[in-house]
């Protein structure tokens, strides 16, 4: 019996992580960053990049922050995620070294990096030397 509830536990465990888990991107206006199109994606306007993994609990932990803001900055900013492990050489390129890392781009230049669990009102305070925001 013991060894029962061990595995329900650990089963229900998994799926509220699965559903706590998932990305919003399709929902918000985040778009996926990648090699192919991430000078395309970041050449105009103001853009907040967040380089991430999927096993990085503090990237799990700033996904519920990027999605305000992404909400919050529609039609302002654009918001883009990297996923480091299937786009190394823009890792690389930006030497990121820790994640998450979230870098602010104004018309393809790098304006400002953050690394490390960042509060919103941080990013947002940093987004708005760039754009006018509500």
């Amino acid at each position: 019996m013991r060894k029962a509830t061990f595995f329900a536990l650990i089963i229900a465990a998994l799926c509220l992580n699965l559903i706590s888990c998932k990305s919003k991107s399709d929902e918000s206006n985040i778009t996926t960053l990648t090699t192919d199109n991430f000078v395309s994606q970041t050449k105009q306007g103001v853009v907040m990049v967040d380089f991430w993994a999927t096993w990085c609990m503090p990237c799990k932990a700033m996904a519920p922050v990027i999605d305000e803001i992404a909400g919050q900055t529609k039609g302002k900013v654009k918001v883009g995620k990297v996923d480091i492990d299937a786009n190394g050489p823009l890792a690389n390129q930006f030497a990121i070294q820790g994640i998450p890392a979230i870098l602010i781009f104004k018309d393809g230049k790098l304006m400002e990096t953050f690394v490390g669990v960042q509060s919103k009102a941080a990013l947002v305070n940093a987004l708005s030397k760039y754009v006018e925001l509500p």
